[in-house]
């Protein structure tokens, strides 16, 4: 099936028609220049075909499933995290062990459901994901025991372990190659957002009723949310015959079919190319006609051309087998997982020193805090979002229209410096006591800085594998939550042993080596893909995608 495609690099696409040559491919409404890649197909039914109003509805309820029908349940407990140990006795160490099972299983439950939402369709694995939320929250509201926190932890990750790697699928779903960055952008904000919105209102609310009902106030986002996207979220699942990458085989087609026409031939070029182009792109089929509106309501939907239930099992274990065979997916969760790991550092440093002397804060004043990370975030989805888009555009014009996935990592060169920046500032400021104001700003940058290295990590990898993405993504989460399992319990007594003033400042410039390690992908990257490129068409062949040519 992807016999066809195997001298193609995975990730090289024609993005740009700088000479206005690629009459073969679409191109953007708005802007004539853009190929619109992947190719959309002839199917109003296709998710790229859809209207404008139509796709942000369907990542509106994807942004909502993500920010609060997960990440709030799932982060209240942050800010909160004194009064548990006061009021049940479980130990601050034992919480912050019980919060790297939920990471630890976040990661490894995507091997479960990422499968059957590639197979079956995202709208079921979405609403079952919220559904299951609700009755893990309650638990936790009557935990009195270290057992039972871990417990509750545990499924507490097993069962939200979808919002770590399927929105980066439903984004690609619905956009092409030069719009994904924004949106990838900000499903990062949002992700990392909520995270940051949950302890400030966790720590108003306990403060008035108590942590309990804090957890029950989880419980009900989850199920208000879980009946929203029943009700409001389309499924994104499409089947398209065409792979990624292969406008630049017709392109090719098309500049063989010049070169071999005759000065006498020059009247039938244009029937000869039509016909090249013709036989290297799928013919458009016939399409079953649009659901209606309660068909759509049904959670699991069995299209043409999906994967067979064989296919499906074997999807479960690939994803450790592609960590051997593409190195890009490995950097890249390499990438995501270090700066899961500061975030981490955040989380698991905040309570404690706020509320410690000199700043004696309360858990309100201690959620109040986390403003400062939500304007970071903010600032970086736009960063590492719509302008490293228009970085990419513009490197791929100056390299004759040709899209390569390591144009998207320069800004890391910003990102790196600030989150370093942030961690010193950070674990100083705290060590001499300085106003929380210089606190805060630390927060913000290395905030910053966290929400960059993640969006550009997941960007990157969809750009290098799109058509594997939905299994190469979970390669990359369970990388990056293995990391950030380690770090949960390795900041306490890194910072205890060590002193904030001295952790954080090593933390800072590994922090800044591990990110310019970019560099090393600029200028290796290609190679390693092009390493990746067998195993990655045989995978394709019996993956997600039907290619049929």
């Amino acid at each position: 099936m992807a016999v066809a495609h195997r001298d193609l690099v995975p990730g090289t696409v024609h993005l740009v028609d700088v000479a206005g040559e690629v009459n073969s491919a679409k191109h953007a409404a708005d802007r004539k220049d853009i190929v619109l890649v992947p190719r959309p197909s002839a199917d109003p039914e296709d998710p790229l075909n859809w209207s404008r109003r139509r796709k942000l509805l369907a990542i509106g309820m994807v942004y909502w499933y993500t920010g609060i029908g997960i990440g709030i349940p799932t982060t209240l407990h942050y800010s909160v995290l004194a009064d548990i140990t006061r009021d049940t006795g479980i130990t601050t160490a034992q919480l912050v062990q019980g919060t790297g099972l939920t990471f630890l299983l976040l990661g490894w439950s995507c091997l479960l459901w990422q499968p059957i939402a590639l197979t079956y369709g995202r709208r079921g694995v979405y609403v079952i994901s919220c559904l299951c939320t609700v009755p893990i929250m309650v638990w936790t509201a009557y935990t009195r025991t270290a057992g039972e926190w871990f417990a509750n932890r545990i499924l507490l990750g097993i069962f939200g372990s979808p919002v770590e790697s399927l929105p980066e699928v439903s984004v690609p779903d619905l956009f092409f190659a030069h719009e994904r960055g924004t949106h990838m952008g900000m499903y990062a904000f949002i992700l990392f957002g909520s995270n940051f919105v949950a302890p400030l209102i966790a720590g108003w609310f306990n403060d008035a009723y108590g942590w309990r009902w804090t957890m029950i106030f989880g419980a009900i986002i989850a199920g208000v949310s879980a009946v929203i996207l029943f009700f409001g979220l389309e499924d994104t699942i499409y089947f398209r015959s065409t792979v990624e990458g292969q406008e630049l085989e017709i392109a090719d087609s098309r500049q063989s079919v010049e070169a071999s026409l005759d000065s006498d031939e020059k009247d039938g070029k244009d029937t000869k190319m039509d016909a090249v182009i013709h036989n290297s792109v799928t013919t458009v089929p016939s399409f079953p006609p649009p659901r209606t509106y309660w068909q759509k309501l049904a959670l699991f939907v069995r299209m043409p051309g999906r994967p067979s239930n064989k296919q499906m099992f074997t999807m479960m274990y690939r994803p450790l087998l592609i960590m051997l065979w593409f190195p890009c997916t490995d950097w890249a969760g390499f990438l995501y997982g270090i700066n899961l790991s500061w975030y981490n550092v955040l989380n698991g440093t905040a309570s404690p020193v706020l509320s410690a002397p000199p700043y004696n804060w309360s858990a309100a004043l201690v959620g109040s805090a986390y403003v400062a990370p939500l304007i970071g975030a903010a600032f970086a989805a736009v960063w590492s979002g719509t302008i490293a888009d228009k970085i990419t555009i513009r490197l791929a014009r100056r390299n004759k229209g040709i899209r390569e996935p390591e144009q998207r990592l320069w800004p890391l060169l910003l990102s790196g410096t600030m989150a370093t920046a942030g961690l010193i500032t950070w674990g100083v400021g705290a060590y001499y006591g300085v106003s929380w104001v210089g606190l805060c700003f630390g927060l913000g940058m290395l905030t910053f800085g966290v929400v960059t290295g993640g969006s550009i990590a997941i960007s990157y990898n969809v750009d290098c594998f799109k058509e594997l993405g939905g299994e190469s993504m979970i390669s990359v989460i369970i990388i990056r939550n293995t990391l950030g399992f380690g770090f949960s319990y390795a900041i306490t007594p890194w910072y205890t042993n060590q002193g904030l003033k001295n952790c954080f400042i090593a933390a800072g410039f590994v922090s800044l080596a591990c990110t310019f390690s970019f560099l090393l992908m600029i200028v290796f990257g290609k190679n390693l893909r092009r390493f990746s490129r067998e195993k990655y068409w045989e995978y394709v062949a019996t993956s997600v995608v039907a290619v049929d040519h």
